[in-house]
């Protein structure tokens, strides 16, 4: 039976979320997962997921466990149901800001702690140095705290985007446009 169109949109949207995902270095399954979630119109169960998207029972609550982690989707029980059942946050602003908050506590909060740790090792190691070693030490030196700075730089947009939260954005976004003018 040939797919509908509203079927092959939901197709295909579930497919491209799992392949954009997979260019930011997260798995495939678990965005598409989350893709699934989001466009259901009700919670959905293990197995409905395994039947959907065609994986494993092992991959499917793996990949659940996870999202739950990350607090894209949340468990739901059902009065007389021993099943689990999952449904995803709907609202994107959200859902944006709870990725944002997980990427940077998960990937941007330990290099800033490496880059930090990095720039006090200098300081107490660059005093004896001398010639090339020396100069490699302020270069070093140099580069880390760009790499900190644009971090810091980053995280107080994404604080001050959170904290408009979705009315404040779009006037945000717009005073932004006009300095880059």
């Amino acid at each position: 039976m040939p797919e509908t169109p509203v079927e092959a949109a939901k197709s295909l949207y579930i497919r491209r979320w799992g392949e954009m995902a997979a260019s930011w270095g997260i798995s495939r399954t678990m965005a598409e997962i989350h893709a699934l979630l989001y466009l259901a119109s009700e919670p959905l169960c293990t197995d409905d997921v395994m039947e959907q998207l065609a994986v494993s029972r092992g991959s499917a609550s793996m990949n659940l466990r996870e999202l739950v982690n990350w607090g894209l989707i949340r468990r739901i029980h059902r009065r007389g149901d021993r099943k689990e059942y999952f449904d995803a946050e709907r609202d994107v602003w959200q859902m944006f800001d709870t990725i944002v908050r997980e990427r940077r506590r998960r990937e941007v909060q330990p290099i800033v702690e490496t880059i930090e740790r990095c720039l006090k090792m200098i300081g107490e190691g660059k005093r004896g140095l001398r010639g090339q070693a020396g100069k490699n030490a302020e270069a070093y030196k140099r580069r880390f705290t760009d790499i900190l700075d644009f971090c810091e730089i980053m995280n107080t947009l994404f604080n001050l985007m959170s904290k408009t939260g979705r009315s404040g954005l779009k006037p945000l976004a717009a005073t932004l446009g006009k300095l880059a003018g």
